[in-house]
């Protein structure tokens, strides 16, 4: 320990090189939170290369499954009320699904079929101009399915409608932007449960995204 030399006046680093250090960790700091951290934790993307990198796409999915998780366990805790009126929520089902399924399918455009597994989330799009209008109808088959209608495109975001735990929707979406505008399903149950899609209208392709 005694044989240890002390350092030099000369050999510490300058007043001025430890700010100019200082000032390059924080710039390095910040870029890498504003290109990296907030697109691919929060969906926040104002430089808009998270959403080149797909780094926005995943902060999207994991500000969705934050909030199904938040909704989910309300359900859980209204689950013992709704038990009792279990059958009747059997009867609704099945009385939605057959009139869906009814429905003149060859005026549709197109058709996809998604499988869903238990915990599985699912998305499919329209990619459509903006003030483009295009007419849908889903059902499932074996379940219920979280839903979260929206869209998404040249740094612009929306979310036209939500719900926990539904057999089945139609109705018409209305492009607020150039996009992709559509669904994101997840199975919350036990069982697979498979979504069929149908639409027509005023769009260019319907892809599945996810």
């Amino acid at each position: 320990m005694y044989n240890v030399s002390k350092p030099t006046l000369d050999a510490l680093p300058t007043s001025k090189q430890l700010i100019r250090s200082t000032i390059i960790a924080l710039v390095a700091a910040i870029a890498i939170l504003v290109a990296v951290v907030l697109p691919s934790e929060y969906a926040i993307d104002p430089t808009r290369i998270g959403r080149a990198l797909g780094l926005t796409e995943m902060g999207e999915i994991k500000t969705q499954l934050a909030k199904e998780a938040a909704a989910d366990a309300a359900m859980d805790a209204a689950k013992t009320a709704a038990t009792s009126t279990g059958n009747a929520s059997a009867a609704t089902l099945a009385q939605v699904q057959g009139a869906a399924q009814v429905t003149n399918d060859s005026a549709w455009r197109d058709e996809v079929r998604v499988l869903l597994k238990p915990g599985q989330g699912a998305e499919v799009k329209l990619s459509m101009k903006a003030g483009e209008k295009a007419e849908f109808s889903w059902i499932t088959e074996g379940g219920v399915v979280n839903v979260d209608t929206h869209g998404d495109g040249g740094g612009q975001s929306i979310s036209y409608e939500k719900g926990r735990a539904v057999p089945a929707g139609d109705g018409v979406i209305q492009a607020a932007f150039s996009g992709n505008h559509g669904w994101f399903w997840r199975n919350r149950g036990d069982v697979d449960v498979t979504v069929v899609v149908r639409t027509r209208g005023q769009y260019v392709e319907m892809k599945r995204v996810l």
